[in-house]
């Protein structure tokens, strides 16, 4: 292992300097106390303009992450749910792909795919989804020439991570126990 600063490797430095960087600016004194303000809804916002479901749809939710998230309301409400808790990556990541599916031009495909690998797949993404590096390694192969199966592995580990994992606690949220009185 390294011992001292000269023994490090060059992309050591590099790194090290990108972290004291950061460092740096999260430890700024910040303009004015507007800075620590960051909004947490006590519970999510309604969904916007969807008709809300009867009761027998969304009790179905319950079972079916595939039925929440082909309902504009279910969708909206788990968007909403994960928006609380920091955790939307996974179903923007989800709907991402669905719309990149439905392109036909092979230009546009390929302009989406960049796109949707940069904010989600790329190590250190803004958005980036938790995904092995086998599923990962396969996607960045499939897009060498994108197609619209292109993220379909990726996009099925992530709707099994969200149905094992976020759907349960969707489940048992106050906002969806309120939806199903």
């Amino acid at each position: 292992m390294c011992k001292g600063l000269a023994a490090l490797p060059h992309t050591c430095l590099e790194r090290a300097k990108e972290i004291k960087t950061k460092l740096g600016t999260l430890l700024q004194k910040p303009d004015s106390a507007i800075d620590f303000i960051i909004p947490y809804p006590e519970k999510p916002e309604k969904p916007p303009k969807a008709q809300k479901p009867s009761l027998e749809e969304a009790l179905q939710w319950r079972d079916s992450l595939e039925k929440l998230l082909q309902n504009p309301y279910g969708l909206a409400s788990f968007r909403s749910f994960l928006r609380s808790e920091f955790s939307e990556e996974n179903v923007e990541f989800w709907v991402a792909c669905e719309e990149y599916k439905k392109t036909k031009s092979p230009v546009k495909m390929a302009e989406k795919a960049k796109k949707i690998y940069e904010e989600f797949i790329q190590t250190e993404a803004p958005k980036e989804v938790n995904i092995d590096h086998f599923t990962k390694a396969l996607t960045m192969k499939n897009l060498v020439e994108p197609s619209p199966s292109s993220f379909d592995m990726a996009q099925k580990r992530i709707f099994a991570l969200m149905e094992k994992d976020s759907l349960p606690r969707f489940v048992r949220s106050e906002f969806y126990q309120e939806l199903i009185k």
